[in-house]
């Protein structure tokens, strides 16, 4: 997987995660022509496309579109489950997640996709350790800031 990006339906960039080194100025014309090309196509039509050398995949959810940039040889099938496993993991912490969700917490919405994807490959496929290790974070984070707000005495 070269990147995933995440937008909403007016093509405003939510998340984005980048598998290969590249460039600004090539990062923006990427998402500019994604954004565009996914939103330009029908409701009912195939969740895959070409684009350049790349094969597109890309599922929408709700108020946002998930879209991923893979190899041609690269298994569709396979990235529509880690979109959907992703999605999966955001509903589990968030319950039920939503386009706001990921705004006022994208923070946590790329740690989670950091726990779950490493280098454009599935990381762990468990749902079950996947939050397990968010919710391990979150308490030691709880833990840190409690540590932090006693005054040292």
């Amino acid at each position: 997987m070269h990147f995933m990006l995440l937008f909403s339906r007016q093509g405003k960039l939510r998340l984005q995660k980048w598998f290969i080194a590249i460039g600004e100025r090539e990062k923006k014309k990427i998402i500019r022509e994604m954004t565009q090309s996914v939103l330009a196509r029908q409701p009912k039509t195939c969740n895959f496309m070409d684009w350049k050398d790349l094969k597109i995949v890309y599922k929408r959810y709700a108020s946002l579109y998930i879209c991923c940039g893979m190899e041609d040889q690269d298994n569709e099938l396979l990235t529509i489950e880690i979109i959907h496993r992703y999605i999966e993991l955001l509903d589990t912490y968030f319950g039920n997640v939503c386009e706001l969700d990921i705004i006022f917490n994208f923070e946590k919405a790329y740690f989670i996709l950091d726990e779950f994807l490493m280098g454009g490959e599935v990381q762990e496929t468990s749902k079950l350790s996947v939050s397990k290790c968010i919710e391990e974070s979150d308490l030691m984070q709880e833990t840190m800031e409690e540590y932090m707000s006693k005054p040292a005495f």
